[in-house]
């Protein structure tokens, strides 16, 4: 029995709001940008000895956060930064006690952003520490509703979270710094991490990674 006009237009429609819908889902996902070897980032620091490399690569420029976040960090004065570690050794390498400081050239130290933190900014309200409280009593503040479903999930699968190192693999994820006041936060600014320990617990030694060598691998022509 032939289809009617009616009929193979009412498939058609029907196609396209799948395919609409399915754009829409994709779109509200956070894809985390696949992670190299960490020696191959222009900014690393490794130890050959205990086979470890960690690396920063920042998302700075709208050329390398479009079409990977959503959120205008950047706008909200917030700066991305893509920590990878690579462990090329055969045990693996535990990050429960990792510690993480940006340090600028003009010795300013900031910790990573907690997700509350990050909610905080976006949803336009004070990040901890930036006013003191009314309140005596040490009530963690709600974080305004006003920050989207989407961006929510933005914010967590995006965050480094990672506990552990296998032997010869590679971890990454973001860490947000609130640059707010702080003009050209890469220039002479370094990337501290510590409290990387192997399986024995032993402390491995600590990364310094130097912003300068990313800079001058990415701006300088």
């Amino acid at each position: 029995m032939p289809l009617t006009d009616a009929f193979r237009a009412g498939i058609v429609a029907m196609a396209i709001l799948f395919t609409l819908c399915a754009a829409a889902k994709d779109e509200k996902t956070f894809a985390m940008p696949k992670a190299a070897n960490a020696k191959s980032y222009p900014a690393h620091d490794a130890s050959e000895k205990e086979k470890v490399a960690v690396a920063a690569d920042p998302y700075d420029v709208a050329g390398k956060t479009q079409g990977v976040f959503r959120i205008k960090y950047r706008e909200e004065d917030l700066l991305p930064v893509m920590l990878i570690i690579t462990n090329d050794g055969g045990q693996p390498v535990a990050l429960t006690a990792m510690q993480v400081e940006l340090v600028t050239k003009k010795r300013v130290k900031l910790q990573p952003a907690t997700e509350d933190d990050i909610l905080r900014r976006i949803a336009r309200q004070p990040m901890k520490g930036d006013q003191p409280s009314a309140n005596p009593l040490p009530f963690p503040r709600k974080v305004k509703t006003s920050v989207k479903p989407e961006e929510r999930e933005e914010i967590r699968d995006s965050r480094f979270a990672a506990k552990a190192v296998e032997a010869h693999a590679t971890q990454a994820g973001f860490l947000f710094f609130d640059v707010e006041d702080i003009d050209e936060p890469l220039t002479g600014a370094h990337l501290y991490v510590s409290g990387l320990r192997n399986s024995q617990g032993q402390e491995l030694m600590f990364f310094d990674i130097s912003l300068d060598q990313y800079l001058e691998r990415t701006r300088v022509k």
